[in-house]
């Protein structure tokens, strides 16, 4: 195996700017800025839009799609049922 090839694995934190959430993991994420730990470390701080902590899939805000309104449209568009359609009363 070639050395210095790979980048350097190393404990980061990541920070949610709009829910004010950090978590400590590794990663290769490289950043200038640095942010002293509840252990008393001083460890580089990535800045993220979204984590689990502001997503809408996991904080339960989530917009779920109307599938029920799709269906009563088609059955108000099209009739409802395709066997009534299909005995020919015409």
């Amino acid at each position: 195996m070639q050395q210095d090839k790979h980048p350097d694995y190393r404990p980061v934190v990541f920070r949610d700017r709009s829910a004010g959430y950090a978590f400590l993991t590794r990663s290769t994420a490289t950043s200038d800025q640095t942010i002293a730990w509840d252990d008393g470390e001083t460890y580089p701080v990535v800045e993220v839009e979204i984590s689990s902590e502001s997503h809408p899939f996991y904080t339960g805000r989530a917009r779920t799609v109307d599938s029920e309104g799709r269906v009563a449209r088609f059955e108000r568009r099209y009739g409802q049922g395709g066997d009534e359609e299909a005995g020919g009363t015409g």
